[in-house]
Protein backbone atom coordinates (compact mmCIF):
# COMPACT_ATOMS: atom_id res chain seq x y z
CA UNK A 1 0.00 0.00 0.00
CA UNK A 2 1.10 3.56 -0.76
CA UNK A 3 0.18 5.56 2.33
CA UNK A 4 -0.19 9.31 2.55
CA UNK A 5 -1.51 11.93 4.95
CA UNK A 6 -3.34 15.25 4.58
CA UNK A 7 -1.57 18.31 5.95
CA UNK A 8 -4.82 19.92 7.16
CA UNK A 9 -4.50 18.39 10.64
CA UNK A 10 -1.75 20.93 11.32
CA UNK A 11 -3.71 24.08 12.08
CA UNK A 12 -7.19 22.79 11.37
CA UNK A 13 -9.52 23.61 8.51
CA UNK A 14 -10.30 27.27 7.80
CA UNK A 15 -10.65 29.25 4.59
CA UNK A 16 -8.90 32.17 2.95
CA UNK A 17 -10.64 35.39 4.09
CA UNK A 18 -10.19 37.00 0.67
CA UNK A 19 -12.74 34.52 -0.63
CA UNK A 20 -15.55 36.39 1.11
CA UNK A 21 -15.43 39.05 -1.58
CA UNK A 22 -13.34 37.43 -4.33
CA UNK A 23 -14.30 34.05 -5.79
CA UNK A 24 -10.91 33.66 -7.45
CA UNK A 25 -9.30 33.67 -3.99
CA UNK A 26 -11.76 31.31 -2.31
CA UNK A 27 -9.35 28.62 -1.10
CA UNK A 28 -9.39 25.97 1.57
CA UNK A 29 -6.66 26.66 4.08
CA UNK A 30 -5.04 24.85 7.00
CA UNK A 31 -3.92 27.48 9.45
CA UNK A 32 -0.62 25.84 10.36
CA UNK A 33 2.93 25.30 9.13
CA UNK A 34 3.19 23.22 5.97
CA UNK A 35 6.86 22.56 6.66
CA UNK A 36 6.07 21.25 10.14
CA UNK A 37 3.30 19.10 8.69
CA UNK A 38 5.59 17.54 6.07
CA UNK A 39 8.32 16.90 8.61
CA UNK A 40 5.98 15.11 11.00
CA UNK A 41 4.13 13.22 8.27
CA UNK A 42 7.49 11.84 7.15
CA UNK A 43 8.56 11.01 10.70
CA UNK A 44 5.27 9.17 11.27
CA UNK A 45 6.14 6.83 8.41
CA UNK A 46 4.08 8.08 5.46
CA UNK A 47 5.52 8.38 1.97
CA UNK A 48 3.27 11.07 0.52
CA UNK A 49 0.94 13.93 1.34
CA UNK A 50 -2.10 15.83 0.12
CA UNK A 51 -2.48 19.57 0.67
CA UNK A 52 -5.24 22.20 0.49
CA UNK A 53 -5.26 24.56 -2.49
CA UNK A 54 -4.73 27.62 -0.28
CA UNK A 55 -1.62 26.15 1.32
CA UNK A 56 -0.28 25.08 -2.06
CA UNK A 57 -0.82 28.55 -3.53
CA UNK A 58 1.40 29.98 -0.77
CA UNK A 59 4.24 28.40 -2.77
CA UNK A 60 3.23 29.95 -6.10
CA UNK A 61 6.30 32.17 -6.03
CA UNK A 62 8.39 29.77 -3.91
CA UNK A 63 8.38 26.63 -6.02
CA UNK A 64 11.99 25.74 -5.28
CA UNK A 65 11.27 25.90 -1.56
CA UNK A 66 8.36 23.47 -2.01
CA UNK A 67 10.39 20.97 -4.04
CA UNK A 68 13.27 21.18 -1.58
CA UNK A 69 10.87 20.23 1.22
CA UNK A 70 9.82 17.13 -0.72
CA UNK A 71 13.43 16.11 -1.11
CA UNK A 72 14.33 16.94 2.48
CA UNK A 73 11.52 14.81 3.92
CA UNK A 74 11.49 12.12 1.19
CA UNK A 75 7.82 12.66 0.40
CA UNK A 76 5.78 12.43 -2.78
CA UNK A 77 3.21 15.11 -3.60
CA UNK A 78 0.04 13.05 -3.96
CA UNK A 79 -2.51 15.71 -4.70
CA UNK A 80 -4.32 18.94 -3.92
CA UNK A 81 -7.81 19.48 -2.52
CA UNK A 82 -9.92 22.29 -3.97
CA UNK A 83 -13.58 22.98 -4.60
CA UNK A 84 -16.38 25.39 -5.37
CA UNK A 85 -20.07 26.20 -5.13
CA UNK A 86 -20.63 24.93 -8.70
CA UNK A 87 -24.42 25.51 -8.75
CA UNK A 88 -24.42 29.25 -9.44
CA UNK A 89 -23.82 29.94 -13.17
CA UNK A 90 -22.84 33.59 -12.61
CA UNK A 91 -19.71 32.67 -10.64
CA UNK A 92 -18.80 29.33 -12.21
CA UNK A 93 -16.32 30.92 -14.62
CA UNK A 94 -14.41 32.42 -11.68
CA UNK A 95 -14.45 29.11 -9.76
CA UNK A 96 -13.10 27.21 -12.75
CA UNK A 97 -10.39 29.82 -13.32
CA UNK A 98 -9.28 29.35 -9.70
CA UNK A 99 -9.23 25.57 -10.10
CA UNK A 100 -7.26 25.90 -13.35
CA UNK A 101 -4.57 27.94 -11.58
CA UNK A 102 -4.41 25.43 -8.72
CA UNK A 103 -4.26 22.46 -11.09
CA UNK A 104 -1.49 24.03 -13.16
CA UNK A 105 0.67 24.67 -10.10
CA UNK A 106 -0.03 21.24 -8.62
CA UNK A 107 0.92 19.55 -11.87
CA UNK A 108 4.10 21.59 -12.23
CA UNK A 109 5.13 20.56 -8.71
CA UNK A 110 4.51 16.87 -9.40
CA UNK A 111 1.02 16.08 -8.05
CA UNK A 112 -0.99 13.11 -9.27
CA UNK A 113 -4.51 13.81 -8.01
CA UNK A 114 -6.95 16.72 -8.07
CA UNK A 115 -9.59 16.28 -5.37
CA UNK A 116 -12.78 18.33 -5.61
CA UNK A 117 -15.23 19.16 -2.85
CA UNK A 118 -18.40 21.13 -3.08
CA UNK A 119 -21.75 21.82 -4.42
CA UNK A 120 -23.25 24.60 -2.32
CA UNK A 121 -26.40 24.18 -0.25
CA UNK A 122 -28.78 27.10 -0.84
CA UNK A 123 -30.31 29.02 2.08
CA UNK A 124 -33.65 27.61 0.91
CA UNK A 125 -32.29 24.08 0.54
CA UNK A 126 -31.17 21.91 -2.36
CA UNK A 127 -33.26 21.88 -5.55
CA UNK A 128 -33.15 19.00 -8.02
CA UNK A 129 -31.50 21.09 -10.73
CA UNK A 130 -28.49 21.57 -8.42
CA UNK A 131 -27.37 18.02 -9.11
CA UNK A 132 -27.24 18.63 -12.86
CA UNK A 133 -25.45 21.96 -12.37
CA UNK A 134 -22.91 20.23 -10.11
CA UNK A 135 -22.45 17.34 -12.54
CA UNK A 136 -21.91 19.69 -15.48
CA UNK A 137 -19.38 21.73 -13.49
CA UNK A 138 -17.48 18.61 -12.44
CA UNK A 139 -17.25 17.54 -16.07
CA UNK A 140 -15.60 20.89 -16.80
CA UNK A 141 -13.22 20.28 -13.88
CA UNK A 142 -12.33 16.95 -15.50
CA UNK A 143 -11.24 18.75 -18.65
CA UNK A 144 -9.02 21.06 -16.58
CA UNK A 145 -7.51 18.14 -14.68
CA UNK A 146 -6.80 16.12 -17.78
CA UNK A 147 -5.19 19.16 -19.44
CA UNK A 148 -2.72 19.20 -16.56
CA UNK A 149 -2.28 15.40 -16.37
CA UNK A 150 -4.08 15.08 -13.03
CA UNK A 151 -6.63 12.46 -11.97
CA UNK A 152 -9.86 14.26 -10.95
CA UNK A 153 -12.04 12.86 -8.16
CA UNK A 154 -15.13 14.20 -6.41
CA UNK A 155 -15.13 14.13 -2.60
CA UNK A 156 -18.57 13.96 -0.90
CA UNK A 157 -18.59 16.09 2.24
CA UNK A 158 -20.90 17.12 5.04
CA UNK A 159 -22.56 20.45 4.37
CA UNK A 160 -22.48 20.14 0.57
CA UNK A 161 -24.94 19.08 -2.11
CA UNK A 162 -23.71 15.51 -1.72
CA UNK A 163 -23.45 14.18 1.81
CA UNK A 164 -26.14 11.47 1.94
CA UNK A 165 -26.03 8.21 -0.04
CA UNK A 166 -29.12 9.04 -2.12
CA UNK A 167 -27.51 12.36 -3.06
CA UNK A 168 -24.37 10.58 -4.23
CA UNK A 169 -26.48 8.20 -6.29
CA UNK A 170 -28.21 11.19 -7.93
CA UNK A 171 -24.93 12.87 -8.84
CA UNK A 172 -22.80 10.02 -10.12
CA UNK A 173 -24.80 9.31 -13.33
CA UNK A 174 -24.63 13.04 -14.17
CA UNK A 175 -20.82 13.26 -14.33
CA UNK A 176 -17.90 11.17 -15.49
CA UNK A 177 -15.60 12.32 -12.71
CA UNK A 178 -14.02 9.71 -10.45
CA UNK A 179 -15.06 9.31 -6.81
CA UNK A 180 -12.80 9.92 -3.81
CA UNK A 181 -14.74 8.51 -0.85
CA UNK A 182 -13.98 9.99 2.56
CA UNK A 183 -15.04 7.04 4.65
CA UNK A 184 -16.00 9.02 7.75
CA UNK A 185 -17.89 11.75 5.89
CA UNK A 186 -19.87 9.05 4.11
CA UNK A 187 -20.91 7.48 7.41
CA UNK A 188 -21.60 10.86 9.04
CA UNK A 189 -23.87 11.62 6.07
CA UNK A 190 -25.88 8.46 6.69
CA UNK A 191 -24.12 6.08 4.34
CA UNK A 192 -22.17 2.85 4.67
CA UNK A 193 -18.62 3.37 3.36
CA UNK A 194 -18.19 -0.34 2.67
CA UNK A 195 -21.25 -0.32 0.42
CA UNK A 196 -20.12 2.88 -1.32
CA UNK A 197 -16.71 1.32 -2.06
CA UNK A 198 -18.44 -1.84 -3.30
CA UNK A 199 -20.92 0.05 -5.50
CA UNK A 200 -18.46 2.50 -7.04
CA UNK A 201 -15.23 0.48 -7.00
CA UNK A 202 -14.73 0.95 -10.74
CA UNK A 203 -14.82 4.74 -10.30
CA UNK A 204 -12.48 4.98 -7.33
CA UNK A 205 -8.98 6.12 -8.29
CA UNK A 206 -8.16 7.64 -4.91
CA UNK A 207 -9.53 7.36 -1.37
CA UNK A 208 -9.46 9.08 2.04
CA UNK A 209 -9.51 6.97 5.20
CA UNK A 210 -10.78 8.45 8.44
CA UNK A 211 -12.35 6.63 11.37
CA UNK A 212 -15.67 7.57 12.95
CA UNK A 213 -17.70 6.88 16.07
CA UNK A 214 -20.38 8.69 18.07
CA UNK A 215 -20.31 11.71 15.77
CA UNK A 216 -16.54 12.18 16.03
CA UNK A 217 -13.81 11.92 13.41
CA UNK A 218 -10.96 9.77 14.75
CA UNK A 219 -7.57 8.25 13.86
CA UNK A 220 -7.78 4.84 12.23
CA UNK A 221 -8.56 2.01 14.62
CA UNK A 222 -10.17 4.27 17.23
CA UNK A 223 -13.66 4.10 15.72
CA UNK A 224 -15.72 1.32 14.22
CA UNK A 225 -15.12 1.67 10.48
CA UNK A 226 -14.49 -1.59 8.62
CA UNK A 227 -11.26 -0.76 6.83
CA UNK A 228 -10.42 -4.42 6.38
CA UNK A 229 -13.51 -4.88 4.22
CA UNK A 230 -12.84 -1.70 2.26
CA UNK A 231 -9.24 -2.71 1.55
CA UNK A 232 -10.40 -6.16 0.45
CA UNK A 233 -12.88 -4.61 -1.98
CA UNK A 234 -10.27 -2.22 -3.33
CA UNK A 235 -7.84 -5.12 -3.81
CA UNK A 236 -10.50 -7.10 -5.66
CA UNK A 237 -11.12 -4.11 -7.94
CA UNK A 238 -7.40 -3.89 -8.74
CA UNK A 239 -6.89 -0.61 -6.89
CA UNK A 240 -3.24 0.41 -7.10
CA UNK A 241 -2.93 3.96 -5.87
CA UNK A 242 -2.57 6.01 -2.69
CA UNK A 243 -4.59 5.59 0.48
CA UNK A 244 -4.51 8.94 2.24
CA UNK A 245 -5.41 9.36 5.90
CA UNK A 246 -7.26 12.63 6.43
CA UNK A 247 -8.13 13.92 9.91
CA UNK A 248 -9.43 17.48 10.05
CA UNK A 249 -8.06 18.17 13.51
CA UNK A 250 -6.29 16.42 16.40
CA UNK A 251 -4.84 17.89 19.59
CA UNK A 252 -1.34 16.64 18.75
CA UNK A 253 -1.33 16.19 14.95
CA UNK A 254 1.75 13.97 14.79
CA UNK A 255 0.31 11.63 17.43
CA UNK A 256 -2.88 11.23 15.40
CA UNK A 257 -0.81 10.43 12.32
CA UNK A 258 1.23 7.86 14.24
CA UNK A 259 -1.88 6.12 15.62
CA UNK A 260 -3.26 5.66 12.10
CA UNK A 261 0.11 4.55 10.75
CA UNK A 262 0.43 1.82 13.41
CA UNK A 263 -3.07 0.63 12.55
CA UNK A 264 -2.27 0.39 8.82
CA UNK A 265 0.92 -1.54 9.53
CA UNK A 266 -1.23 -4.54 10.36
CA UNK A 267 -2.48 -4.62 6.77
CA UNK A 268 1.04 -4.37 5.39
CA UNK A 269 2.10 -7.31 7.53
CA UNK A 270 -0.74 -9.43 6.12
CA UNK A 271 0.64 -8.88 2.64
Amino acid sequence: MKLGYQTNTWGGVVGHPAGVTSIKDLYYLANGSTEEALKEISEAGYKGFEIFDGNLMQYKDKKEEFTSLLKQYSLEFIGVYTGGNFIYPDILKEELAKIEEVAALASELGARHLVIGGGAVRSTGIVESDYKELGDALNQVMVIAEKHNLIPSYHPHLGTTVQAPDQLDKLMPLTDIYLCPDTAHIEAGGGDPVEVVRKYADRIKYIHFKDYQNGEFLPLGEGHQKFDEMIRLLDEAGYDDWITVELDSYDVPKKGAEISRRYLKGFENRK
